[in-house]
């Protein structure tokens, strides 16, 4: 499957990108897609030199929880990581908005996935410029500060900070998970009608959506001024959960197969000799 349909190259207007697709048998060729994943990692956890970010946004209901799970069900716990960011701790608002990002970069041999990601900082807290005054920095002194011009060069320190960590050994992909504002409403009610699923449901969720044209407003932005070779962007159609998590399973897959390099290390001349002499003692004893 040709995933590169996805990934954005030019600018783009997500007004005019379909949310809606459907593949067929996308849950079956899903279990197939993420097993060839797993055996992957597993090579990759033993070379040891890269890692994989893969930073996942979507709005409220997009399916980033459940697509995580899905994509990653077979994938060695050892080689997966999970970090779901939250609002700023006390400690966290101490240090510049990447900080807390940094650190829980995955480390070689390992994929780490980010729900909800650094973006958080041009996008929820541009619709919600408040935000940034729990920050203290010291060049902003009123919300009047927070202008288009803040917002841009922060996502140039995204870009240097991307590119840093692709340097290193980072695999970078990038997931926005676009959904339409009838399927979001779709999924809201049956947060309501399921007993089982109105723990879901937060007052907030209908807040946020009256404030959705600012959302695709400002994630337009952020994903045009930051789709890089190194950290690309990939706009997922949404609405059809199995075909999203296939996408993002064979978009994974597609980019670890293009790594010719990473290979399983091989023993030292030394061992290989004695691989024999090591198998009868084990025998023997």
């Amino acid at each position: 499957m040709n995933t590169n349909i996805y990934k954005v190259s030019n600018t783009i207007n997500l007004a005019a990108i379909t949310t809606k697709e459907v593949i067929n048998d996308a849950k079956e060729k899903l279990k197939k897609t993420r097993k060839q994943i797993s055996k992957l990692q597993d090579v990759m956890y033993a070379h040891g030199k890269y890692s994989m970010l893969i930073c996942m946004q979507g709005m409220d209901t997009s399916g980033k929880d459940s697509l995580i799970r899905e994509v990653f069900a077979t994938v060695n716990a050892r080689g997966v990581v999970v970090h779901s960011f939250k609002v700023p701790s006390e400690k966290e608002l101490k240090h510049d908005f990447l900080w807390r990002h940094y650190i829980a970069l995955p480390e070689r041999g390992k994929i780490g996935v980010f729900n909800r990601t650094h973006y958080e900082n041009v996008l929820v807290t541009r619709v919600h410029p408040e935000y940034i005054l729990g920050e203290n920095i010291p060049s902003v002194k009123s919300i009047d500060d927070l202008d288009d011009a803040f917002y841009h060069k922060r996502m140039e320190h995204i870009n240097n900070f991307e590119q840093q960590i692709a340097d290193n050994g980072t695999i970078i992909l990038k997931f926005f998970l676009h959904l339409s504002k009838e399927e979001q409403k779709n999924r809201l009610l049956r947060r309501l009608n399921l007993k089982e699923k109105n723990w879901k449901f937060s007052t907030d969720d209908l807040k946020e959506r009256k404030l959705w044209n600012h959302y695709q407003a400002s994630y337009q932005d952020a994903i045009n001024r930051t789709s890089t070779e190194k950290a690309p962007w990939y706009i997922i159609p949404a609405d059809d959960k199995d075909t999203a998590r296939y996408i993002v399973a064979q978009t994974i897959l597609n980019t670890l197969a293009t790594y010719k390099d990473i290979k399983y290390p091989e023993l030292d001349k030394k061992t290989i000799a004695q691989l024999q002499v090591f198998k009868t003692e084990l025998e023997n004893n």
